[in-house]
């Protein structure tokens, strides 16, 4: 049985930022994220929802049965209450108990940046995030949620942030895995994500980082903790740019720890508010963290730092050396960006780039070695402050993908969240691999997935052991593919297969019996017992697994309903009648072949 899933992104195809990919399986719409964009500040920073409305004033909520975020980064969730609130939809979204926590949060300081600080008009309001919040259905990890009769929803551990998960997609035998972002291993306050062996039809999977293999962890936080010390023993400052959750909690606890082992005095600070907020909801939700976190919690809180304090605006100017986490985490607008047009000429300072950047900010502009930036009032920066980049990443790396394939071994692969590029090999190596079709669609660009699957049929075990004894198989093999004979009913929506005799009787229907007769003619001297003697062997060599009985008057059966025959005189041409029932089809016409063509005799048609 065929159909079809058909998948549109309309943010991260072929793009890192602004994930909103769209989804038809089985009948239903789905849309996966509704993030923005780091690297503009236009209309292209949400995605294009007029894809999915017919006409203007038409309401999404027409179009689509339901919304999944899979975590409260921006780039997954920005645009939710402009897609709620102002296009119009009044769904169910389904997202995990962090996310709704934490989600509004980040909302909220991006609507403070972008329309205080800014002053940008015609974006969603305090208000507006409140009321989207309120269509927020929550998900438990390992929680089969029915959204309604025929779809329903079953989340994952991702790791990547707190909250994170991947969502398998079912409607009827249709399934599909989307997985958000994810990251396959460990680290010191997330655990490493997981899924079941869940076959799905396709796997929705980003790709950052499609092409790297990250290099040891404990090399990597050596080399950062180095960078570190040596930048401020030398007086200078170090700008670290994070997001408010995540990275950021991963790198204060190693500055933390490192600063108690070495006794260094140089102050650490984190953006005002934002670590405040951060421990509540690590002690919130402390099941989603690590092994290791929750252990230590009961002595002491992780996320309460001796040496990490507060940061205050006014301590930019301030003479010595410092270190400081700033949001956001790509130098697009705020504290970070701020701190860094203060910090960017003067060569003794450094900043740690610790994630991956989206094109078109400073971050990503800074990385690829842009020494003068032009700022919004058309201001030239030097920039010669050191500049560093260093993957604490919480994406999956290109083994980690590929780990993941091999845990859930789905049918197809689609690839999205990564640049082209980078894409390309990645697919190549899905490919060789694992066999299987892997798509990677631009934005707009749809892709149609045919699926085929089977129809689901109960057996009696009795009919299956008949069937079985009549090759002398038992138990049956298993990987020899063999023909049933039995009566195909429905009962309620289940199909089963029984014996014809019980579905006769059941019926009241008279039972009939149907055999076929097939007579060869072999020019072969002698008498008729000597080739009777001549095919029994034959056959016995070639229906191994098969009760066959030669009987005094030269007649061969064979599991008591084939039979052959062989009459005619000495010297004459012998005829030879072959005889099965309609069940034994395959046997029957097996054997006709095998006396047509076999060598040793002589035949004529």
């Amino acid at each position: 049985m065929a159909s079809e899933i058909k998948v549109t992104p309309l943010g991260a195809g072929q793009d890192v930022g602004r994930s909103c990919i769209l989804l038809t399986i089985g009948g239903k719409n789905i849309m996966l994220d509704c993030g923005m964009h780091m690297g503009y500040n236009d209309e292209r920073r949400f995605p294009d929802f007029t894809y999915i409305t017919d006409e203007e004033g038409d309401r999404l909520t027409d179009h689509l049965d339901c919304v999944i975020i899979s975590h409260f980064h921006l780039d997954h969730c920005g645009a939710l209450p402009y897609m709620s609130e102002m296009v119009g939809y009044d769904g169910p979204i389904y997202m995990t108990h962090p996310t709704k926590a934490i989600c509004p949060i980040l909302l909220e300081d991006y609507r403070k940046i972008t329309v205080e600080r800014k002053g940008e008009e015609n974006f969603f309001t305090s208000e507006m995030i409140k009321n989207c919040m309120k269509k927020v259905v929550v998900v438990n990890l390992h929680e089969t949620k029915q959204v309604d009769e025929e779809l329903e929803i079953k989340a994952y551990y991702a790791g990547h942030v707190l909250g994170a998960a991947m969502f398998h997609i079912k409607v009827g035998q249709q399934s599909v895995v989307y997985t958000g972002d994810y990251n396959m291993t460990p680290d010191r306050h997330l655990g490493a994500a997981w899924i079941d062996k869940c076959r799905p039809d396709l796997l929705i999977t980003e790709s950052t980082y499609a092409t790297t293999i990250r290099d040891s962890k404990r090399c990597r936080e050596r080399d950062f903790l180095k960078k570190v010390h040596d930048c401020v023993e030398k007086g200078g400052k170090v700008l670290i740019p994070v997001f408010a959750l995540g990275r950021a909690q991963e790198l204060c606890i190693l500055l933390e720890s490192y600063w108690d082992r070495m006794n260094i005095k140089v102050p650490i600070y984190f953006s005002l508010g934002l670590t405040e907020k951060a421990n509540h909801y690590y002690k919130l939700f402390i099941t989603w963290t690590s092994q290791k976190i929750k252990k230590t919690f009961v002595q002491r809180n992780m996320f309460e730092f001796k040496h990490i304090k507060p940061f205050d605006r006014a301590f930019i100017d301030n003479p010595g050396p410092m270190v400081v986490f700033a949001t956001p985490g790509m130098l697009h607008a705020g504290l970070s960006l701020q701190i860094f047009k203060k910090w960017a000429p003067n060569e003794l300072n450094m900043v740690i780039m610790p994630g991956y950047c989206v094109a078109g900010t400073v971050g990503h502009k800074i990385l690829n070695g842009a020494r003068k930036l032009e700022l919004e009032n058309k201001q030239i920066l030097d920039v010669k402050l050191s500049v560093q980049y260093m993957s604490f990443s919480a994406h999956a790396d290109a083994k980690g993908i590929m780990q993941l394939i091999s845990q859930c071994e789905p049918r197809n692969v689609m690839l999205v969240h990564g640049e082209a590029a980078k894409m390309d090999f990645l697919k190549n190596k899905i490919q060789q691999e694992f066999g299987i079709d892997c798509y990677k669609p631009a934005n707009g660009e749809s892709v149609t997935i045919e699926t085929t699957h089977n129809i689901h049929v109960d057996i009696p075990l009795s009919l299956l052991k008949r069937e079985a004894s009549k090759t002398g198989l038992l138990p049956p093999d298993a990987k020899r593919p063999r023909v049933l004979h039995g009566a195909l009913v429905m009962r309620g929506n289940r199909l089963q297969i029984i014996d014809p005799s019980q579905a006769l009787k059941e019926m009241g229907v008279e039972e009939h019996h149907l055999r076929f007769t097939s007579t060869i003619s072999i020019e072969e001297e002698g008498p008729g017992n000597k080739v009777a003697e001549k095919i029994y062997q034959l056959v016995k060599r070639k229906l191994k697994d098969f009760s066959i009985h030669y009987s005094s008057d030269g007649s061969i059966s064979i599991s008591d309903s084939l039979l052959i025959q062989v009459s005619g005189d000495e010297d004459e041409t012998k005829s030879v009648l072959v005889s099965w029932s309609h069940q034994d089809e395959d046997i029957g016409s097996f054997l006709l072949q095998l006396l047509r063509e076999d060598p040793s005799l002589v035949q004529a048609v």
